[in-house]
Formats: C-alpha cells, sequence, structure tokens
C-alpha cells in the first residue's frame, strides 16, 4: 500500500515509517523538517505543516491510508480530518494518546489525581480529538492509544490489544514500546478490525 505518515520525524512516527517499509510498503513520510525523516528505501521525505491544511491536502492525495502521529497541542482536529476527507484517503489513523483511557467505568486516566499535570493539556486535546473523529459521520477512522508509559524499546512483537480501558499488568504497570506499537498500528492498516474505533495496546 501506499501510506502517509504525517510526524515521520518524530518517535512514534518513525517507528511507524521504519515498520511500514519492513513490510514492503510505499510510504510519504511528512515533517516540518524533512531532513530529520530516516532515509529508507521505500520513503519519499516530504516538507508539511500540519496548520496548513490546503497543502497537507495535496500532499496526502493518492494514498491509501494516511497516519498521523503529531502532537495533539500542536495540531488542529478539524484541520487534520479536513484535510485527510479533502485527499480523498481511503483510511485515517491516529496515534493517540493515554489520558482518554478509562482506569475505572466513567474514570477516565486523565481524572486521577495521580495523573501529572505536565501532561493535561495534551492529554486533554486528545480527548477532544477523540471527540471529533466520533463525530465524523463517514470517515474510515482509527484512533490507537498507547499505554501509559509510551517509551523507547525493543521491538518484540509481544502485547495485548484492548478497547477503551487502559492495559496494565498484574503488578499495574502499564508500558508499550513505541516498536510494538508500530506493530499494531500496522497491522491495524493491513487487516482493519476497528474501523471508526478506538483500541490500545499494551503489555
Amino acid at each position: 500500500m501506499k501510506v502517509a505518515v504525517v510526524g515521520a520525524s518524530g518517535r512514534a512516527g518513525s517507528e511507524i515509517v521504519a515498520e511500514l517499509v519492513r513490510r514492503g510498503h510505499t510510504v510519504t513520510g511528512i515533517a516540518r523538517h524533512p531532513e530529520k525523516i530516516a532515509d529508507l528505501p521505500g520513503v519519499t521525505a516530504k516538507a508539511g505543516d500540519v496548520k496548513d491544511g490546503a497543502a497537507l491536502a495535496a500532499l496526502l492525495e493518492g494514498h491509501d491510508a494516511v497516519v498521523t502521529a503529531v502532537m495533539f497541542s500542536d495540531s488542529d482536529p478539524q484541520t487534520l480530518i479536513g484535510a485527510v476527507k479533502a485527499s480523498g484517503a481511503k483510511r485515517y489513523l491516529v496515534v493517540g494518546g493515554a489520558g482518554s483511557l478509562e482506569v475505572a467505568p466513567g474514570v477516565r486516566l486523565i481524572d486521577t489525581p495521580e495523573f501529572p499535570a505536565i501532561y493535561k493539556t495534551e492529554a486533554s486535546r486528545g480527548a477532544a480529538f477523540l471527540d471529533a473523529l466520533r463525530a465524523e459521520p463517514a470517515l474510515d477512522w482509527t484512533f490507537l492509544s498507547p499505554s501509559a508509559l509510551f517509551f523507547i524499546g525493543e521491538r518484540t512483537g509481544k502485547f495485548r490489544l484492548g478497547g477503551d480501558q487502559l492495559l496494565a499488568t498484574a503488578d499495574g504497570k502499564s508500558s508499550i514500546s513505541y516498536a510494538d506499537y508500530a506493530i499494531a498500528l500496522v497491522d491495524e492498516i493491513e487487516k482493519p478490525a476497528h474501523r471508526r474505533r478506538r483500541f490500545t495496546v499494551g503489555y
């Protein structure tokens, strides 16, 4: 497939690009600084601004799927969603956040006393992005939330998938590496199982 990855130079984006290449897909990597995108076979690096919807839509044209892996605080849901819709891309996948996942019925991680204040703005924006997707009448979207700890680590291929609830191990740890997250996301691109839904991945 031909896949566009917006935010391709970031931690999640770069791992997603690498996983797509590993599986033989053609990738357009889009970032403010395209020179920071890994030089891999099958990857075309292009400069793009997430705040310029019209220009972004033009970059996304002709792709089977679009992935956005950008900070919610640095982008606007309607601009990104509008760019994807205008591009004609068939699928839209969003690298989500863990803050909107539930830790108990009706209680989100972001609403717990332990949630770090420094991450509240980004988490709130992520929750708003998910709400915006859920309000879209026809867009074929998927929002993949990582676990609470999203870290640079090895690619093990061993993880669990969940729905709207935070995944944690028996000792209470909730984590996923960027590399294993990328496997789950590319699996979803290749074999859609969560259309118009949020899901999560963790150990």
